[in-house]
């Protein structure tokens, strides 16, 4: 399968699904999205195929999240690309999902390594939310399953004022699992890897389906709240956060509360 945003492996049970737009820090696009999750599709449902890990090109981003550069997209999805299929997929394939972060974890990049289910980032790694600051939010997996990792203070902590946190504070928090030196990063998912190949696939299988039904109402949470996410889209409020961000200025949101 040919992927123009992506690169897609397999090696020895491990299939590595890496976003490779590093001139913009490997934030997605609808683009992006669908071809996330045909190779989710392609990963999850191959028997050769025992655990699946998510990463960025190069030592800088692992995800920035959607992609600003061009305004509003205009793709499948009810906000414009189908980031609610990508999310649900992660969940949804019967293998698990490593995130590997090896840089900044910022926005719909942080949401991603949330919905992971295993994260190992690198020492450099910088995770945190950006979404007030331009005009957006992900009111669903990104806010309430967060707040089941990092509990409900930190969670709003985390949405409300957008600041960047070290791997080792994202440690502590409990939204990665590990925290390495970065020439180790690869050894170390290696190494995770490794040791889930030699578990047994369906026990596997029925343990992440397990943990997803204890908080499958988020799901619908965010089915809801994504309508609702497609109208503020349409106001001057939300609009200005992405005008401000392609202007680099300061947004001055309070202009268009009525």
């Amino acid at each position: 399968m040919e992927f123009k945003d992506i690169i897609y492996t397999e090696d020895n049970g491990v299939a590595t699904i890496t976003i490779n737009r590093p001139q913009v820090y490997n934030a997605f696009t609808s683009n992006t999205c669908e071809e996330l999750i045909q190779a989710f599709s392609l990963a999850g449902y191959n028997k050769d195929v025992g655990v699946v890990v998510l990463t960025g090109t190069g030592d800088k981003a692992f995800c920035t999240g959607s992609d600003q550069s061009g305004g509003r997209h205009k793709g499948r999805g009810v906000v414009g690309l189908p980031i609610e299929e990508l999310q649900s997929i992660i969940r949804d394939i019967p293998k698990p999902v490593i995130a590997r972060v090896n840089g900044y974890a910022i926005g719909g990049g942080n949401v991603l390594v949330t919905l992971c289910d295993l994260a190992i980032a690198s020492e450099t790694a910088q995770l945190g939310q950006v979404g007030p600051k331009v005009g957006s939010v992900d009111p669903g997996f990104g806010t309430a399953l967060l707040a089941r990792l990092a509990g409900d203070k930190r969670a709003r902590e985390i949405w409300y004022l957008c600041r960047r946190y070290s791997a080792q504070q994202a440690l502590d928090w409990g939204l990665v699992n590990a925290v390495v030196p970065a020439d180790q990063l690869d050894a170390e998912v290696k190494k995770w890897c490794d040791e889930i190949l030699q578990m047994s696939p369906t026990a596997i299988a029925l343990a992440k389906r397990s943990f997803n039904m204890d908080n499958e109402n988020i799901r619908g949470i965010g089915a809801f709240a994504m309508q609702a996410l497609a109208m503020y889209y349409d106001t001057e409020e939300s609009k200005e956060g992405g005008n401000a961000f392609r202007e680099k200025r300061k947004p001055e949101f309070r202009k268009y509360v009525k």
